[in-house]
């Protein structure tokens, strides 16, 4: 039953706010230029007052909400709102005033999950459903329920140019892409998930914008610095002069989502790439901020970050984060991958036949904490044992892990069914926090593969890019081979990653996903209940070559073990231990492909 909320908009130093007299106030900070004006509805242009530190202001009775707005510097450059709430007509056209009073919540009772609970569904708005949009994806939440999953961790929604993106090319992080909806649409979806026992998590892009639509190169250059690089050009300053109202764009980022969409977590989006040398790093303030912004209820805050840095998922005496929930689990992705799979190219080689690397990073979390990492040519990692299993996600598939691939082909269609069930057994019963790719509960045949919609000035380049990154492997070295992979900027390649929701009629998915169900109806009767009190990694044992045997200490004196064999050969089973809750693979003895997962219970 819901009831109706509270509806509380984030108030914010920027954009445009809808006062409580009915004037609209809008700010923008634009350093470089002495005079900005403001265009209404395509209106004569008003004068904005110049203020200090960089700022411009105007409140107006001319504007009010619906109103389309740009701000127009003093070359006639018209552009966006870097702050803008929506873009009805994409990221070059007008921004437009939202008033978030408008929007009545009925989501008064939510109170969120705790993280043990957490079952991640990770999911793209535009090809999630047919529609692709977030009005469609509420229609399929009952679906979501009944599997199991207890959270969507929806990919970035960030306004991006044209009709189609993953979203890591967004340029306006507060406007819900239009091609998606409206931002009543999102808060929708929000609140029919919560209705249904789901947290809603977003992924945000804090380390770069994307290469169309950045007006806020010409809005206020002193955002960006050339003393740091990342993989997409000049990187954001967050630690050189002026970098204040940078910080706060991307704090109060944070705290916008949280607040005014009452989301239950945020996943940052390459953290490695966020550079900041100043003595407070914009993550940890950020984590601060939005943990005393909101007390009442849990707020997950998730990382995604190639340097394995422990410090940042720490935790109180309590067990609480003290900055971050968890971090995407790279590490276990690709043990659980090269079993399964057999593949040695690009960095899967540091992972290939390691077995210890295997034990170590299911017991402890992280595989590499400071060892040499070949692929990279240097150390990587921190040690990690000391976490508890709850700080690392843990997933067979994402969407860089299968659209990164030259066709984005899912795991379901490069190995082995046996392989593939002793695998996801591994991962949806680990004391890891499991997530699921969308699809991947009916072994969906549908490739994920990368898309998206730039300009004319833009499209050959990110095409032939796409086709020389993977000119390295052997089975593209010629040019003709390389011709075969989808072209990004292709309509079609963007329609082949839509999910056919038909196929659960089919027995092979509809026999999938019920193993799906059942794996995760045990995770929620035999592994959440003990979760919070796995306070630290397990003591491991390699088997033979692809076999391990890990054991986790439950509160008050219990033990979780498991024994998997992700090989193809036939070992010795250790000794039982306790009562059996999951066995794939072989009923008796440790043959191929088997595992099992057994509790031992204090009276």
């Amino acid at each position: 039953m819901t009831s109706p909320s509270v509806t509380r908009a984030h108030s914010m130093p920027f954009g445009a706010s809808v006062q409580p007299d009915g004037a609209v106030l809008f700010r923008l900070w634009a350093p470089t230029h002495a005079q900005v004006r403001l265009e209404i509805d395509g209106a004569e242009p008003l004068p904005m007052r110049r203020e200090e530190g960089g700022w411009h202001a105007l409140a107006t009775r001319a504007a009010r909400a619906g109103s389309r707005y740009r701000f127009v510097l003093p070359d006639g450059l018209r552009v966006p709102d870097p702050a803008s709430r929506h873009q009805p007509k994409d990221v070059h056209g007008p921004s437009e005033v939202i008033d978030p009073a408008a929007h009545h919540w009925t989501d008064a009772g939510w109170r969120g999950r705790p993280w043990a609970e957490a079952v991640l569904y990770e999911l793209h708005i535009g090809s999630f459903t047919p529609e692709g949009t977030f009005a469609a994806a509420i229609a399929r939440l009952p679906h979501l329920a009944a599997l199991g999953v207890t959270a969507l961790q929806i990919m970035p929604v960030a306004d991006f140019p044209g009709g189609r993106n993953w979203g890591y090319d967004g340029v306006l992080p507060y406007a819900p892409d239009g091609s998606y909806g409206r931002p009543e649409d999102l808060k929708a979806l929000v609140q029919a998930a919560h209705g249904h026992g789901l947290m809603v998590m977003l992924d945000v892009v804090y380390n770069h914008f994307g290469p169309e639509g950045a007006y806020l190169h010409a809005i206020a250059p002193q955002a960006f610095t050339h003393r740091h690089k990342t993989p997409w050009g000049a990187a954001l300053n967050f630690d050189g002069a002026e970098s204040e109202p940078v910080r706060e764009y991307f704090i109060h980022n944070a705290l916008y989502w949280i607040e005014e969409f009452h989301l239950d977590g945020l996943r940052l989006d390459a953290v490695h790439a966020i550079l900041d040398d100043s003595p407070r790093h914009l993550l940890e303030e950020l984590a601060e901020r939005v943990r005393a912004a909101v007390p009442d209820r849990p707020v997950h805050l998730v990382l995604e970050n190639e340097e394995n840095e422990a410090r940042r998922l720490q935790r109180d005496a309590r067990g609480r984060p003290l900055h971050y929930t968890a971090q995407w689990n790279d590490d276990a992705h690709h043990v659980l991958h090269v079993a399964a799979t057999g593949e040695r190219s690009g960095y899967y080689a540091d992972y290939q036949g390691d077995t210890e690397l295997l034990a170590r990073t299911l017991a402890e979390g992280f595989g590499f904490q400071g060892q040499m990492m070949p692929y990279r040519g240097h150390p990587r990692g921190e040690a990690s044992a000391a976490l508890p299993p709850a700080a690392f996600i843990a997933f067979l598939q994402n969407h860089d892990q299968i659209g990164n691939r030259a066709f984005g082909d899912r795991l379901s269609q490069i190995a082995p069914l046996p392989a593939l069930r002793a695998v996801g057994a591994v991962a949806l019963l680990l004391p890891q926090v499991p997530m699921l790719f969308m699809g991947e509960e009916w072994s969906a045949a549908q490739p994920f593969p990368f898309f998206c919609d730039f300009g004319p000035d833009l499209a050959d380049a990110v095409r032939e890019g796409r086709r020389a990154e993977f000119s390295r492997f052997p089975e593209f070295a010629d040019p003709e081979s390389r011709e075969r992979i989808p072209d990004p900027l292709a309509e079609a390649t963007f329609a082949s990653a839509k999910l056919r929701w038909d196929e659960l009629a089919r027995p092979a998915h509809a026999e999938a996903l019920e193993w799906h169900r059942a794996i995760l109806a045990v995770r929620h009767a035999e592994i959440i209940p003990h979760l919070s009190g796995i306070r630290r990694g397990g003591v491991r044992r390699v088997l033979g070559e692809g076999a391990v045997e890990i054991t986790w200490a439950l509160h008050r004196g219990g033990k979780l073990h498991l024994a998997a064999n992700l090989s193809a050969t036939e070992l010795p089973e250790p000794a039982e231990a306790g009562r059996v809750i999951w066995r794939a693979g072989a009923a008796q003895g440790l043959g191929p492909w088997t595992v099992r997962w057994s509790i031992e219970e204090t009276a």
